[in-house]
């Protein structure tokens, strides 16, 4: 008997710790779900509440067939109106019988076997901005219903919620997000209005800095009593809060609004200063009626590449004059990004000393004396080496559009 209490107390002095390790792995899997900033596409920006299965899954499609895939996209997400308009009897979400006849579980499914992963929304409140059931009270029975479909991420919105604490309501989620055990990208959609970037890191992945973006880039336009704000806008915003920023937790400027729009100018633009800003990266624009010029904005491996460094740090606003901005972001290996932003209403030409402009970054610790260290240029855009920083840097710039180079040491 003796030996056979002493097997059973070593099988389960095993078990323990293979558990302990297990758990150890999700823990630390869980704190780096987002080492970069996550790519994906979202429904809103372009269909809102008019989306279905056959229409999503052109979506999906379309996804793969143009290359966004292949440019580092990985996420699918629906955004709000997939659920029907009450709970089922048991108090579950379910989705739009309508919209979805199939069922959630096999729309993941299909997103997952397209190789993508898959995301969807809710809200913190009593309902969603659109009227749908929220997950006010319902945290952990919505979390493991999630799990149990797939679920991959997860945007958390702030509508209705009105008297709640929102560091507490973001944490709850997160904690009934971590308790499936499923790793789900958690996004804080909660406008900025409470500071998450102080006291987001703890609960998920990223989370929003300001309230919602519309297709515009620097003069704002009201329909039907909402004025969204414009690139320029939200970009005059995040540069006071870059130091929250980092591999597995981000600032989160809001969707992309390329392609629904915007002038090519402005769409480039917007997507060179997302990527300096070390943002997310979730288009939200037709992808079935994706056009070229579209298409080669959102799927330029060098710009994604910015966005993309593992250093994971937000860029800064270095310099302005006479409507000419300079936006830097150190890279990997002592490179530097730079950006060249023309936000006058024409256009210009750069004439620009190198030499002339120490850069002294104290949040990164980064610091370059071009006096000292020459680099190559390499515009990200054109795709052409335009010398070294022992030159004047002379360039074309059109209004509301950008210069972006990377900056390598020789």
């Amino acid at each position: 008997m003796n030996f056979i209490a002493l097997g059973m107390r070593r099988i389960i002095f095993t078990v323990l710790l293979l558990a302990v390790a297990c758990t150890g792995t999700f823990a630390q899997d869980i704190t780096m779900l987002a080492p970069t900033p996550p790519m994906g596409w979202n429904s809103w920006n372009i269909f809102q509440t008019n989306i279905n299965e056959p229409l999503l899954k052109q979506m999906v499609d379309s996804y793969i067939s143009s290359g966004m895939k292949d440019a580092g996209y990985t996420y699918f997400v629906l955004d709000d109106g997939w659920m029907a308009m009450e709970r089922d009897k048991n108090g579950q979400l379910v989705a739009d019988p309508k919209k979805f006849p199939n069922g959630m579980k096999e729309f993941a499914d299909y997103v997952h076997s397209k190789g993508l992963k898959f995301g969807i929304y809710n809200c913190a409140g009593t309902k969603t901005c659109a009227g749908y059931p929220g997950t006010r009270g319902h945290e952990y029975e919505d979390a493991r219903l999630y799990a149990s479909w797939g679920v991959d991420y997860l945007k958390f919105d702030w509508c209705y919620a009105e008297g709640m604490n929102a560091i507490e309501a973001y944490r709850v989620m997160s904690q009934a997000l971590k308790a499936t055990g499923r790793p789900i990208v958690f996004s804080l959609c909660e406008w900025g209005s409470h500071r998450p970037w102080v006291w987001g890191k703890d609960d998920g992945q990223l989370w929003r800095t300001t309230g919602d973006i519309g297709p515009y880039f620097d003069k704002p336009v009201t329909k039907n009593g909402w004025t969204p704000l414009t690139v320029l806008n939200i970009l005059d915003r995040q540069d006071s809060i870059r130091q929250y920023a980092g591999p597995g937790h981000w600032n989160d400027p809001d969707m992309l609004e390329v392609g629904n729009g915007m002038t090519v100018n402005e769409d480039r633009a917007h997507f060179s200063l997302w990527c300096m800003l070390a943002a997310p990266l979730m288009a939200g624009n037709d992808l079935g009626k994706l056009t070229e010029q579209t298409k080669n904005i959102l799927t330029n491996k060098d710009v994604i590449a910015v966005d993309q460094d593992a250093l994971g740090i937000e860029g800064f606003r270095y310099y302005a004059f006479d409507g000419i901005e300079i936006w830097i972001k150190p890279l990997t290996g002592g490179d530097l990004a730079v950006c060249f932003l023309n936000r006058s209403g024409r256009a210009q030409t750069l004439n620009y000393d190198w030499t002339a402009h120490l850069i002294n970054d104290t949040t990164s610790k980064t610091s370059v004396d071009f006096t000292q260290t020459t680099f190559k240029i390499r515009d990200l855009w054109s795709k052409k080496d335009l010398g070294t920083t022992q030159k004047v840097f002379k360039q074309p710039i059109p209004n509301y559009d950008v210069v972006m180079v990377r900056l390598s040491k020789q």
